[in-house]
């Protein structure tokens, strides 16, 4: 009786999805019989080639939260065949996908010959992420007030970089000699409460602590931008997954997108964004949102108008904080703009 309520525990998330079929998504009329998965494919990728809304793949492959933790199911090689019939996806010669009789392909790990982990398929361009999951991007305010400082370097270096020798205050022993540089970034403030929601740490580079003393020496390992005296020194933080779950928000979000990363003013596909909501607004890693233009204001025969808000875009969301969120442009036609709204599809 335990084995058939397990077994039943088991089922019921795949059966939930076989039990929506109005909600799969819709063919693409120049959608393809089979794909080759190569190097460099995502789940989301291989999904938006023979679907409208590749963010709904789980819903084609019959998965849930659970089993997307460790994907590691889809490797390059690997064949993915379109069953027009069923309207689902199934994976060939190499796969390990069985069929059912409600049409959902189920997957599972199965294990490899000539694979590791690291080849497996993400679900959306992990290079593209990757940077933002191991730092720390929003602090509370004053957070790195009171954080080791960089206070001088050697021969009187004003700028510092990779391989040079610095001199920290305040480095305390015991939390390891591996560390992240970091400078005070722009404060995020809601454009419509003008609450503060947390400030930017500015991501600079890496150190080696090498000796640890009232002033303790470091070496930079390695700088993304230009090092200074002043600087803060930080933990680095524990990697974090690449792989999630793309879905909908359980409720009705609607967000503003508050900062560009770059400081630029508009970003295009692939580009990091801001959101003005985070956990305690019900966002989650995994959330896909659409993006919207505001209606512009126009005037006809005398009268004013304000025309529909144009829905543009999706983005991916893939780290939340308490108050702000980080996504990734998806899909877009337009220009990512600020303020722009970014709501449940």
């Amino acid at each position: 009786m335990r084995k058939i309520i397990s077994l039943i525990c088991f089922l019921l998330p795949i059966l939930a999805f076989a039990a929506q079929p109005d909600t799969r998504p819709e063919l693409r009329s120049d959608a393809p019989d089979r794909h080759v998965v190569v190097k460099g494919d995502t789940l989301w990728d291989i999904s938006g080639k023979f679907f409208k809304d590749p963010w709904r793949w789980p819903y084609i492959w019959g998965m849930n939260k659970d089993s997307i933790k460790d994907p590691h199911w889809i490797y390059p090689g690997d064949v993915i065949i379109l069953d027009r019939a069923s309207g689902t996806l199934r994976i060939g010669q190499a796969g390990t996908g069985t069929g059912s009789s409600d049409g959902v392909i189920k997957l599972s790990p199965k294990v490899r010959v000539g694979h590791s982990d690291n080849d497996a398929i993400p679900s959306i361009p992990a290079s593209a992420i990757a940077p933002f999951l191991s730092q720390p991007l929003v602090i509370e305010e004053g957070a790195l007030k009171d954080a080791p400082t960089l206070i001088g370097a050697r021969e009187g270096r004003v700028i510092l970089s990779a391989h040079d020798t610095g001199f920290v205050e305040g480095l305390p022993s015991g939390k390891g000699n591996r560390w992240q540089i970091y400078r005070t970034g722009k404060t995020f403030v809601d454009p419509h409460t003008s609450e503060v929601l947390g400030v930017e740490a500015i991501y600079l580079g890496n150190a080696e602590a090498t000796e640890l003393a009232d002033v303790s020496t470091i070496v930079i390992t390695q700088s993304i931008q230009e090092i200074y005296k002043g600087d803060r020194l930080v933990v680095p933080s524990g990697e974090m997954t690449s792989n999630y779950l793309p879905r909908p928000p359980t409720g009705n979000i609607s967000a503003s997108v508050i900062s560009i990363y770059g400081g630029v003013s508009q970003a295009g596909q692939n580009a990091v964004i801001t959101l003005n909501k985070g956990k305690r607004d019900g966002l989650e890693s995994g959330h896909v949102l659409a993006l919207y233009h505001k209606g512009e204001a126009v005037k006809s025969d005398g009268k004013n108008f304000t025309l529909p808000d144009e829905h543009y875009g999706l983005i991916f969301v893939f780290r939340v904080f308490d108050k702000v969120a980080y996504a990734l442009v998806m899909q877009t036609r337009l220009p990512v703009q600020l303020l722009d709204r970014a709501q449940t599809p």
